[in-house]
């Protein structure tokens, strides 16, 4: 598997979950969850678009 195909596979993981968990604790049904939790999630996935995009254009 290259490496170009497990970041954008963990890109979206990590993107789909950070997007679940926000939903849920705006629903009000996971609220024990630290707010740390989603920042990391969305910190995860910004990172990984990013050297996601960096490989793709070094092609």
């Amino acid at each position: 598997m290259p490496l170009t195909q497990k970041f954008s596979y963990l890109f979206s993981i990590s993107l789909g979950l950070s997007i679940l968990v926000y939903l849920l604790r705006g629903f009000g049904i996971v609220t024990f969850l630290p707010g740390g939790i989603l920042l990391g999630l969305i910190f995860l996935a910004i990172s990984t678009f990013f050297i996601y995009s960096i490989l793709i254009t070094k092609r």
